[in-house]
């Protein structure tokens, strides 16, 4: 995660540590660079996902026990900034991602540029990770549902509640969010 981003409540990143809390989250800025000895863990291939890499492997999917992932959280820029970094220390891929990100909360960059939660979960569905990543999923829907509503855009969140999984997901949470509360 690039310093810059982890000051942001808006990250996935954070999202990502607190419902997968044995992942790790590692800084990466102008005055703190990780190491590979830090970041790699020893017998496991590690995949770089950026969208400048390789294709996705075919085949039959590796093992989610001989697999690291690591996921570059930031801007564009910082991403490819921290891709310099990061480049030579695994197998940089490219996920087969398509179609328009759930994450509303910031303008989508381009075609095919999705955050990197939603990363995260093209990668889980490729693999057949398909409890996790519904786990993840609703998770990720809830941030974003919950962020725009706290943020006045109660249109915005209508619209996007209406194709989200959440609202079978989480029908009494939703519930409670829609009652008035007393003005004290």
């Amino acid at each position: 995660m690039h310093v810059m981003e982890s000051y942001r409540p808006s990250s996935t990143g954070h999202l990502i540590k607190r419902v997968m809390p044995a992942s790790g989250r590692h800084l990466i800025g102008r005055e703190t660079t990780p190491t590979r000895e830090q970041v790699v863990q020893p017998g496991r291939e590690l995949w770089v996902l950026h969208p400048q890499g390789e294709a996705l492997p075919t085949g039959p999917a590796p093992r989610a026990e001989t697999l690291q992932v690591l996921l570059l959280d930031g801007t564009w820029v910082q991403s490819t900034e921290m891709a310099r970094h990061v480049g030579t220390w695994g197998r940089r891929v490219r996920l087969p991602m398509e179609g328009e990100s759930r994450y509303w909360l910031r303008t989508q960059a381009g075609a095919g540029r999705f955050s990197t939660i939603e990363a995260l979960l093209f990668l889980m569905e490729a693999l057949g990770l398909t409890e996790a990543h519904a786990v993840l999923r609703a998770q990720f829907e809830l941030h974003v549902y919950a962020t725009l509503r706290a943020r006045g855009f109660k249109e915005k969140a209508a619209a996007y509640l209406a194709t989200s999984p959440i609202g079978e997901a989480f029908p009494e949470l939703l519930a409670r969010l829609d009652e008035r509360r007393p003005n004290v």
